[in-house]
């Protein structure tokens, strides 16, 4: 009798296919809720930071590697989410990526030390990369065509409140209970995803192949994304190209970026596929989100220092007058996602461009005694005009590509995104300061003792009971508060030609009505 040896080979998951009813809501919700959870971990901690820096005994400055240590391995495993989804399949991928994000998470509030709260964030960053990518793909695999704009809309939603309620979240959770509670509430949340989706995705999955690993691909990904990433977060710190670690970091990053290109156009099994940027459409759309969502996000973060810096304002105020940004996100995306295949994409970008050009006109003409309605008023325009402008992009970036190459091009797409941010947000106080430096010198040449405007202003202060000194000083503080202000203004000017000059690139694109 011959006994045949029992295969213990999986059986090959079933294709990836759209659902329908409670199933998809379910889905949908998950997919949503994890890429909120992740995009909310980029901004949550800021606000922490000094807390936790005092709490685990070391300097401020020091405490910000906690940010660098999440950002760095992102933006490494972001455009890397391509090949890990064809070589494990995404709907695995993407639910290892969230088990592991959970257990950082926790080990993060856990850490008893610095350096291995460092060490448990740069795992978080690095498990975060493909939630961003995957939430957006799968998102557009499990709905039915006629609805995947709809599917955009929610990921669009998520992706840009999250970093909005970051900080009012962790400000209030670090000053009324406790700084580990900033990661332990993902603990929940990642585990209620996870059980709906091995519910409801259970043996489905894309088709998957070994493919060879790019070991020289993926080191230069990692070491020019690196030395970008940590470029940008300590080049503040560092006076920028003043400083040799910064021109040292910026030639790595050149160099490595080169070698990566030529490297990746070459070899037969790239790590990142760079032939996406052939398609015009996934080109186009890719530069000017990068470029638009980059100048948003400078604007993002630029108001609220300026308000808490110059205007007096609190973190809670300050989050309390830029909420509209999320407000008026939430309420129109989904409705733009219902019909947006009856309109040309473009028009929805355009409107969203000429939007956030018209915001930064409005802020150009602040003044130092500018209401906190009117700010409320700006941010609202602001938020209404980034509704129409995701959504519409992603969807005509990834229209003409066929779906096993989508999680490479989402990866793709969302890693040059993040770095359009992370290069905004880190140049954009900087010029903010130097501008104000600028003016602050031509505001000081005239004041003199034989101005009779400035004789008047510091004879009304003497009159008041201020001494001498007493009076300079305050004359110095307001004009550095006007300064600083035509510093906004200068910078509200650069935003809104750049958004035009966006616009013009939204119209390189093809558009081809779906039947």
């Amino acid at each position: 009798m011959i006994l045949r040896r029992r295969s213990t080979s999986r059986p090959a998951p079933q294709p990836l296919v759209p659902l329908q009813g409670p199933a998809l809501a379910a889905v949908a919700i998950a997919i949503s809720t994890a890429n909120f959870m992740q995009t909310l971990d980029l901004t949550i901690a800021n606000v922490a930071v000094p807390t936790i820096a005092g709490d685990l005994g070391v300097s401020p400055d020091m405490g910000t590697w906690m940010l660098t240590s999440f950002a760095t391995p992102l933006a490494v495993t972001l455009p890397l989410t391509g090949w890990l989804a064809q070589r494990f399949g995404q709907v695995r991928l993407f639910c290892v990526s969230v088990a592991l994000f959970v257990v950082m998470s926790m080990l993060c509030g856990l850490a008893p030390t610095f350096g291995s709260l460092i060490v448990f964030r740069a795992l978080q960053g690095a498990a975060s990369g493909p939630l961003t990518a995957l939430s957006q793909a799968l998102l557009v695999a499990v709905f039915p065509p006629n609805r995947r704009n709809v599917a955009l809309a929610v990921w669009q939603t998520t992706t840009f409140i999250a970093p909005v309620l970051g900080p009012i979240a962790g400000g209030w959770i670090t000053d009324h209970i406790a700084w580990p509670w900033i990661f332990y509430i993902n603990a929940p949340t990642g585990a209620a995803v996870l059980a709906i989706l091995m519910r409801t995705l259970s043996g489905r999955d894309n088709a998957t192949r070994k493919l060879p690993v790019d070991v020289v691909g993926l080191a230069l990904l990692a070491i020019a994304f690196g030395s970008l990433q940590l470029m940008l977060d300590r080049g503040q710190n560092l006076d920028w190209f003043a400083s040799t670690p910064i021109r040292v970091l910026a030639a790595l990053c050149v160099v490595s970026f080169i070698a990566l290109v030529l490297w990746e156009t070459t070899d037969a099994h790239p790590i990142v596929d760079l032939t996406l940027f052939l398609n015009r459409n996934f080109s186009v759309g890719t530069v000017a989100v990068t470029v638009g969502f980059g100048v948003y996000y400078a604007a993002l973060v630029l108001v609220p220092l300026w308000l808490q810096t110059q205007q007096g304002y609190t973190a809670t105020w300050a989050g309390i007058a830029t909420a509209p940004l999320g407000i008026a996100g939430i309420v129109i995306a989904p409705l733009i996602g219902r019909i947006q295949h009856r309109v040309d994409p473009r028009w929805f970008a355009s409107l969203a461009l000429f939007g956030w050009a018209m915001a930064s006109f409005w802020r150009m003409h602040f003044d130092s005694d500018v209401p906190l309605r009117e700010i409320a008023g700006n941010s609202l325009l602001m938020g209404a005009a980034t509704a129409f402008f995701i959504t519409p992009l992603v969807s005509l970036s990834l229209a003409e590509l066929p779906r096993d190459r989508l999680p490479a091009a989402s990866g793709l797409q969302n890693a040059l995104r993040r770095m359009g941010t992370s290069i905004a947000t880190s140049v954009a106080p900087t010029y903010f300061e130097r501008r104000a430096r600028v003016h602050n010198t031509y505001l000081v040449e005239r004041l003199s003792p034989l101005d009779r405007a400035f004789v008047d202003w510091f004879d009304r202060l003497r009159h008041a009971g201020l001494s001498a000194d007493a009076a300079l000083a305050s004359i110095a503080k307001t004009v550095d508060a006007q300064a600083h202000m035509l510093a906004l203004d200068d910078f509200s000017a650069f935003c809104a030609m750049l958004f035009a000059a966006t616009l013009i690139v939204v119209w390189l694109a093809r558009y081809r009505r779906a039947s």
